[in-house]
């Protein structure tokens, strides 16, 4: 076949290079001279036309040569050449001494390389023709184009592969899938090299394709997705017209079947089992089933129902939007003592139907859930579950306000014990018997206290508290006429003194903390005490209020400025309550024009006389007053109690302060010795003594003798000290009872000795004994103020001396 080609090129270019020698040869007929000449030339002709030198158009050289001698393209020659050689030819431009040479004497025009159309179309040079000599142009320089020949030498490609492309499953017959294009690189004018024709190598029996457009359609009409998703179709392009000896090219299609809706759900069980606690609470999840669908895509989504009324009624049925599940949940609490097994029926079905394919059937499935419910053990339910009661608030405690009852809801039926949860009663007002739930009162009720009670009871299991339920229980307290009626003021009036009968002075009104149900109805009279009053009148206006008016004519402030007018209010009961109430009714000054000008009420005076400043004023004044007195009264207070301290002090202590000195032993007249004395019976000492000696006749004597009469503190046992022994125990006992006085360190002390010391006297004048050896001689070196003392100590030392002698 390329030998065939190959000679076809040299018969086209033998039958080329005729027909440029032809031309040739009719140029040169027409056209005369060299062309060489300049205007003004005897070359000219007559009619004004040149003759052209140069004898050549345009070359074409066949591409793909494959020859190994150079191709001969053509020949450029002028014809002012005589064929001397003394004209040298050259070219210059594209290609110029590289694909195409020149002979400089012949001109002829050779390709040394193999050309390609598809590369380069043609090729412009500019010829020139100069004296060989003198190298000066013999004709002006011209260009010619030298056109490649096209061949039939490229084959069809499809350059915008690889394809893919798409149709629905069931389309009919000759539905187009996409259309593909080949390009042919060969000249498109020259013969039938780029005429493309396309066929289907493989694929046949699902697709064709146009021959001339390159659409690809459907062969079949039972294309289904489900059985193969996807074909790979070969397309083949032909040129030449797909002629004999034509070049092709192929691609590959992958055609992909889009989806439809031509599959119904199908569940894959026609019965599924799910358990649960009875105690579950509402919402929860049993379960999940699904139906599967053949399609893909939303073809796939599914809506799920619940069918039977049963069903409905317990369980809840939604779908999984990412999973296209069906999702059973509690739609109401379930109890095992009641039913144990649930039977739901749940349906699926296409959300999205096409109506092109409903012929094909009904695009629903339908399963059976059965769900077992599961027996837990569960806490006392409150049956029935009302949630008020009434007591009237005179209620005896302990009087029953109502009973709850709860049961064990378990087929075990277990015992059931009450209680009140504390934190909503923190009072104990009610309490609950724990066996009968029976509500009683703890205490008294009062409605005009707390109208309304609002407590949790539980109920627990005897043997397990932690199984405990809770009931909130309303109490409503139910009024009873235990409140009188009153005045809803303290109502003062002010009437003037010219006031005339049957003027009205106050409307009065009354509260009443009860409630009755048919509402309140109060009745107004004077008390009893006031059935004399004729200065005033009282009218029941029978709306619940009374109206006071005046019964004479004028009144005398100076004889009498103030009425106290009681008022008797009764309410409707059941019983009937009563209350009395005063009006205080002042007789005042008025003008012409009735208004009040002064009353012997301060109020009246005060706000006709002072403006908002001065009463601002005088209160100030009254505040500093009421601070000064509270001052002194305080620093009072704090000075007396202290004195107070001092007091009780000296009179625990028992010992009597002086503050000045005496005058010595002259100063006899000073001090009352009586007081040191009279705790003591003298004359029982001196009795003890054998009532010998000086002083026996009394007190009357001598200093000397009066001094020896005085006590001598020694234990005898002949004292009595039982009244000093109460005393102090009383004493002890007051101290102990009284909780206001503080608790004391010291131990109180008083001027006796106990009578069971074991500890001897310590005084130094220890001279009971007539034994005694005392030398009493030191005193007179004391002092003057010693002196009486010492002559005294002297003296009695002198009559002991002379007794024992």
């Amino acid at each position: 076949m390329a030998k065939g080609l190959q000679g076809f090129s040299w018969t086209m270019l033998l039958l080329f290079c005729a027909i440029q020698e032809l031309g040739a040869w009719a140029m040169r007929t027409a056209v005369e001279g060299a062309g060489l000449g300049q205007p003004g030339d005897p070359a000219l002709l007559a009619g004004g036309r040149v003759k052209r030198g140069w004898v050549w158009n345009q070359f074409f050289v066949v591409e793909e040569y494959t020859g190994t001698e150079p191709l001969y393209v053509g020949k450029i020659h002028s014809d002012s050449d005589e064929g001397d050689g003394s004209i040298k030819y050259t070219i210059s431009g594209e290609g110029a001494g590289t694909i195409f040479l020149i002979d400089e004497i012949t001109g002829d025009i050779h390709a040394t390389e193999r050309l390609d159309r598809e590369q380069k179309t043609f090729y412009t040079l500019r010829a020139q023709a100069r004296d060989r000599q003198t190298d000066q142009l013999l004709e002006p320089e011209s260009e010619f184009i030298i056109k490649v020949q096209d061949i039939n030498d490229s084959e069809p490609r499809f350059l915008e592969g690889p394809y893919i492309g798409s149709v629905a499953e069931l389309s009919p017959i000759g539905t187009s899938v996409m259309q593909v294009m080949a390009s042919d690189a060969d000249d498109p004018t020259y013969g039938s090299s780029a005429r493309v024709v396309y066929s289907v190598l493989e694929g046949e029996q699902h697709f064709t394709v146009d021959s001339k457009t390159g659409v690809i359609r459907t062969a079949v009409a039972d294309l289904d997705r489900e059985t193969q998703d996807r074909y790979e179709v070969v397309i083949r392009a032909t040129d030449m017209a797909g002629q004999l000896g034509g070049l092709s090219g192929s691609t590959t299609v992958t055609i992909v079947v889009t989806d439809v809706n031509d599959n119904p759900p199908r569940f894959p069980q026609k019965m599924y089992q799910f358990s649960i606690v009875e105690t579950a609470p509402v919402g929860t999840a049993i379960g999940r089933v699904k139906a599967e669908d053949s399609d893909v895509g939303e073809n796939t989504d599914m809506t799920y129902q619940v069918k039977d009324e049963e069903g409905v009624e317990m369980f809840k049925v939604t779908t999984d939007s990412n999973t296209q599940e069906a999702v059973i949940t509690v739609q109401k609490p379930l109890d095992y003592e009641s039913k144990k097994v649930h039977t739901v029926v749940v349906e699926a079905l296409n959300k999205f139907v096409d109506p092109r394919f409903v012929d094909l059937g009904t695009f629903r499935d339908q399963t059976i859930v059965r769900v077992s419910v599961l027996d837990v053990d569960e806490p006392p339910e409150f049956r029935p579950p009302s949630n008020l009661m009434e007591v009237q608030e005179d209620a005896h405690v302990g009087s029953v306000v109502g009973v709850v009852t709860a049961l064990d809801p378990d087929t075990a039926n277990h015992p059931v014990r009450y209680a009140i949860d504390r934190s909503t009663d923190a009072e104990r007002i009610f309490d609950i018997d724990a066996n009968t739930g029976a509500i009683v009162t703890g205490k008294v009720l009062d409605r005009e206290t707390a109208g309304w009670h609002n407590i949790t009871v539980l109920a627990m299991e005897a043997d397990n508290h932690s199984q405990v339920s809770r009931a909130s229980l309303r109490i409503r307290i139910l009024d009873v006429n235990d409140n009188p009626p009153e005045l809803a003021t303290p109502y003062e009036a002010a009437v003037c003194e010219d006031a005339k009968p049957g003027q009205l002075i106050q409307t009065i009104s009354v509260v009443d903390r009860d409630e009755p149900q048919s509402g309140h109805r109060f009745y107004f009279t004077l008390a009893p005490e006031a059935t004399n009053n004729h200065h005033f009148s009282l009218l029941d206006v029978k709306d619940n209020t009374a109206a006071v008016h005046t019964q004479r004519m004028g009144f005398n402030r100076q004889e009498q400025d103030v009425y106290l007018l009681p008022i008797l209010v009764v309410d409707s009961g059941p019983p009937a309550l009563s209350s009395t109430g005063t009006l205080t009714i002042r007789i005042c000054g008025c003008d012409s024009n009735g208004a009040i000008q002064s009353c012997n009420s301060t109020a009246y005076v005060v706000s006709a006389t002072l403006s908002p400043g001065a009463l601002i004023a005088l209160l100030v004044c009254v505040l500093i007053l009421v601070v000064l007195v509270l001052l002194i009264l305080t620093l009072k207070r704090h000075h007396k109690s202290h004195l107070t301290s001092e007091d009780d002090e000296d009179m625990r202590d028992n010992v009597i302060k002086y503050n000045d000195e005496g005058g010595g032993e002259q100063d006899t007249e000073a001090y009352d010795m009586s007081a040191l004395r009279s705790l003591y019976d003298f004359s029982e000492i001196k009795g003890g003594s054998g009532g010998g000696g000086p002083g026996e006749g009394g007190l009357g004597g001598n200093p000397a003798s009066e001094l020896h009469a005085l006590p001598q503190w020694v234990q005898s046992p002949d004292l009595d000290f039982s009244v000093f022994r109460d005393y102090i125990c009383r004493k002890v006992e007051q101290a102990d009872e009284d909780l206001s006085v503080p608790p004391y360190d010291s131990f109180q002390t008083y001027a006796f000795e106990g009578s069971d010391s074991p500890v001897p006297s310590l005084s130094s004048i220890n001279t009971w004994s007539s034994g005694s050896e005392q030398d009493f001689s030191y005193l007179g070196g004391w002092g003057p103020r010693f002196r009486q003392l010492a002559a005294l100590y002297a003296g009695r030392r002198g009559e002991e001396d002379s007794e024992e002698s």
